[in-house]
């Protein structure tokens, strides 16, 4: 199986390696035991210690990973609880945490802060285009060196950008530099954290930390609780689950049944009600004089104008998301079912919390470990039928582009759409949505699909593939299925 190229590979098998060993322990005759043994189990004594400076330094981190699995966050586990008590208190649990996300102070590296600075490699040139371009006057020349002022820096990079030698240089912290919001920085003692208050649940942190510090708190155990008591467990699988593994949608089908649940029903299908909706607003709106309207079926993207951009929300389509839509079919044919539904990203997490239709998330990261902790085969897998069709529009959602695609295909010719993609959310894309809100126009087009990570859900922070595999598999479904216009 490929390992998405967004994640560090090395933090991906560690990831893996735990939820597959969490897995097998809840499945075996003494869960909180074998859960505790866990570090010992992966570094016994004696073996090679490959990232750290000693086997208990490893052994730390790998607990810390584990009680992330378990589904809590590490912030507020004691040091001296055994991780078989943080077993119990799981299968005891009866929802899980608030926020999906969390941070491992023992992997952080605590990096050191982010800052322009200027090398040995300055000419002291007569040009000295560093000193004026900056615009706050933090570019100095002493003995025919440029320094820099800390206290007047912004760390705008402007500098770096203009010097010829490429003399300046700006040190970046993966985790900041990747966050489109400022939602995490680090604390009084140097280690990452977030402001949940800013965070939008983007997963571009976890994706770009190189030491896998910033972890997603796992929902698997209570999902195997669910199966375990004999409830009717239903899954929900959005497009981009297609792309991630070595077979055909259907063998997905039946893999997926292996591992106990019920039944399973693509998200593509509520995808096609999402646009149906979305096409009939954006018709309406235009009609009553809107000069834009931007999808919202990204969990991430909603968080975003929730707690960022206000202003924005005139302009967000009323749309729900097409997990909403598939997981009230679900509960509407099955009210007994628990609905389970598989994400690419973390923010799905924390959309489900305000859904009283979906009951857990599981990423395809916990999705992929548990076949493996079931040794099953994908590809050896007999198809079965999904029992209602999705269309070829609903089925391309995961790829940026499709749910604009999927829209325009239904709008009458007399409402032209013109297409805006924001293919994930940076500083730069958020700063330009801000002034569209302000201006109240999008110089560019009327219609903006926007998506938190770039490519779409299928280049997600939870994929397990490599994103051109994984999109040649969607395509080739998609080019298979038939077009929604033939559904309305």
């Amino acid at each position: 199986m490929a390992i998405n190229t967004n994640t560090p590979k090395q933090t991906s098998h560690l990831k893996r390696e735990i939820l597959v060993r969490l897995i097998k322990a809840f499945l075996s005759d003494n869960f909180e035991e074998n859960t505790r043994l866990i570090p010992y189990d992966m570094r016994p004594k004696g073996s090679d210690v490959p990232y750290r400076c000693c086997i208990y330094k490893e052994r730390a981190i790998l607990r810390d990973r584990t009680i992330a699995g378990l589904g809590y966050a590490i912030e507020e586990a004691e040091d001296s609880t055994p991780l078989s008590e943080i077993a119990k208190n799981a299968l005891d649990r009866t929802q899980p945490e608030e926020h999906p996300l969390t941070v491992l102070t023992t992997a952080c590296k605590g990096c050191v802060p982010s800052r322009v600075y200027v090398t040995d490699l300055c000419q002291g040139c007569v040009a000295r285009p560093c000193e004026s371009t900056c615009k706050f006057g933090a570019i100095t020349v002493k003995n025919g060196k440029s320094v820099i002022d800390p206290a007047k820096c912004k760390n705008c990079g402007m500098c770096v950008q203009v010097c010829p030698y490429q003399a300046i240089q700006k040190i970046i912290v993966p985790c900041e530099n990747a966050c489109p919001v400022g939602a995490i920085a680090k604390d009084e003692e140097g280690h990452a954290k977030i402001d949940f208050d800013k965070c939008i649940s983007c997963g571009k942190c976890a994706s770009a930390c190189p030491f896998g510090a910033v972890h997603e708190k796992s929902q698997i155990i209570d999902v195997l609780k669910e199966i375990k008591a004999g409830k009717k467990v239903i899954a929900m699988i959005a497009p981009a689950m297609v792309g991630q593994l070595p077979c055909t949608p259907k063998q997905l089908k039946t893999a997926i049944q292996k591992l106990g649940f019920a039944d399973v029903y693509e998200v593509a299908q509520g995808a096609d009600v999402t646009t149906k909706n979305e096409a009939k607003e954006f018709v309406e709106r235009l009609e009553n004089g809107a000069e834009f309207m931007t999808t919202s079926c990204c969990a991430g993207y909603n968080e975003l104008v929730d707690k960022h951009i206000p202003e924005m929300k005139p302009f967000r389509s009323d749309t729900k998301t097409p997990m909403y839509y598939t997981a009230e079919i679900v509960k509407k044919e099955h009210p007994d079912a628990i609905t389970v539904f598989f994400s690419p990203c973390v923010a799905k997490k924390r959309e489900a919390l305000n859904d009283s239709h979906v009951d857990y998330v599981l990423n395809y990261e916990e999705i992929g470990a548990w076949m493996v902790a079931l040794n099953i085969q994908v590809a050896e897998c007999d198809e079965s039928e999904f029992a209602a069709e999705s269309s070829a529009e609903g089925r391309n959602f995961c790829v940026t582009g499709g749910v604009a695609k999927a829209v325009q295909a239904l709008l009458p010719e007399e409402i032209p759409a013109h297409p805006v993609v924001i293919d994930g959310l940076t500083k730069q894309s958020v700063r330009d949505l801000k002034k569209y809100a302000k201006n109240g126009v999008c110089d560019l087009g009327n219609l903006i699909e926007i998506m938190a990570c770039t490519g779409g859900c299928l280049g997600g922070n939870s994929t397990v593939n490599a994103f051109k595999p994984a999109l040649k598999q969607v395509t080739g479904y998609v080019n298979e299925s038939k077009s929604i216009k033939d559904q309305v």
